[in-house]
């Protein structure tokens, strides 16, 4: 059984900061990329950030120079930074993961999302 488990979402004022964490456990041979989504009231899921085991980045734009994906494979953690908050950027945010179970086939799995409120 593999889980994403995530953590740090909670109530910011604009122009602050809050760090995401996200860390996969369970019957593990290999995490590859992962990376983070986030859904708005009303909107669909959208692409916030990946980062690949070798630590190549993608963000969206609108939040290029604000957020920083970052990765542990040690601990197969998933870590989002984020800066200089903007009241669009409430909304839930998932972790994702391309994983590499030790028995079954590689999947994506996402995590359970926690919610990131960023008051004006």
């Amino acid at each position: 059984q593999v889980q994403l488990v995530e953590s740090g979402g909670g109530l910011v004022q604009a122009g602050g900061s809050l760090r995401l964490s996200c860390a996969a456990s369970g019957s593990i041979r290999w995490v590859n990329d992962m990376g983070w989504y986030r859904q708005a009231p009303g909107n669909e899921r959208a692409l916030v950030a990946t980062i690949t085991s070798g630590g190549s980045t993608n963000y969206a734009d609108s939040v290029k120079g604000r957020f920083t994906i970052s990765r542990d494979n040690a601990k197969n953690t998933v870590y989002l930074q984020m800066n200089s908050l903007k009241p669009e950027d409430t909304a839930v945010y998932y972790c994702t993961a391309h994983i590499t179970p030790r028995i079954f086939l590689s999947s994506d799995y996402w995590g359970q999302g926690t919610q990131v409120t960023v008051s004006s």
